[in-house]
Formats: C-alpha cells, sequence, structure tokens
C-alpha cells in the first residue's frame, strides 16, 4: 500500500512560482482593459435583467 504525503513547501512554490510568472507577462493596460470590459460587462448585464423584469410584469 502507498501512502503519499503532500508537501505543502512544493505545493506553495509550485503555486506562488505560477502565479510570479503569470503577473510578470500581464501589462498594466491588460488589467485596466480587463476592468474596464468587466464593468460594462457588469452593466449591460443589470440593464438587460432590469428590462427583462419590466417585460414580464407588462405580460402579468
Amino acid at each position: 500500500m502507498n501512502h503519499h504525503q503532500n508537501n505543502n513547501g512544493t505545493i506553495f512554490g509550485t503555486i506562488g512560482g505560477t502565479l510570479l510568472s503569470i503577473f510578470a507577462n500581464v501589462d498594466a493596460g491588460d488589467i485596466v482593459k480587463t476592468a474596464i470590459l468587466a464593468a460594462v460587462g457588469a452593466v449591460a448585464s443589470f440593464g438587460v435583467s432590469l428590462l427583462l423584469k419590466k417585460i414580464v410584469q407588462l405580460i402579468k
């Protein structure tokens, strides 16, 4: 029977290295663009939800 032990140092090191390599390759402009697109998407989704709610109320 095999017993595997998790080595937290290796796991955290791998996760930390992966995150640092991602952050090193992402430009600040990309982050700003993503934030703006997320905000526009959230506002559009909220607007469509309100519109659909009004339409359902008119139908009833």
